[in-house]
């Protein structure tokens, strides 16, 4: 087998295998409040370049604020209703709407609404490493931190 070419392409990693992963195959995620399942993800289906998953949030539940150093997320509110906080600046999101946070925007998350709210999001491009995904900027819910940090690709 001859070399490619100067100047062509590299040959292309190898290609996903479709697989269909469901939320209940993946287990629920509470180090930052709510119930957070990362179902889409370099460590469940091999991904390489974000992952996606859902927040669920009973009724007064908090996201603690955070931010990502990489990432860029998108969140879309299925159903319920929550105050978002961005950069210090609270709005409303209800359902059937969706919101970007561009990468570094602090984040927080309260569900003000009376029923639980169920969101899905995807966030891209992955951190070097999953550690470095998240920085944390206020106190994590009581047993969050001694909760492990979420896998979402190679370690």
């Amino acid at each position: 087998m001859s070399a490619p070419a100067a100047g062509a392409p590299a040959a292309p990693a190898a290609p996903l295998t479709p697989r269909i992963v469901s939320i209940h195959d993946v287990p629920a995620n509470r180090r930052r409040g709510g119930d957070i399942r990362t179902i889409l993800s370099p460590a469940t289906v091999g991904s390489k370049s974000g992952f996606m998953g859902t927040l669920t949030l009973a009724p007064g539940e908090v996201v603690t604020e955070h931010w990502h150093p990489y990432s860029e997320e998108f969140l879309y509110c299925v159903r319920g209703q929550v105050t978002i906080r961005l950069n210090g600046v609270e709005q409303q999101l209800g359902a059937e709407s969706g919101v970007v946070i561009p990468v570094g925007t602090r984040h927080r998350l309260v569900n003000t609404g009376d029923e639980d709210a169920f969101f899905v999001f995807c966030s891209g491009p992955l951190a070097p490493r999953p550690d470095l995904g998240h920085v944390d900027t206020e106190p994590l819910p009581a047993g969050g931190a001694a909760a492990p940090h979420p896998t979402v690709g190679p370690a």
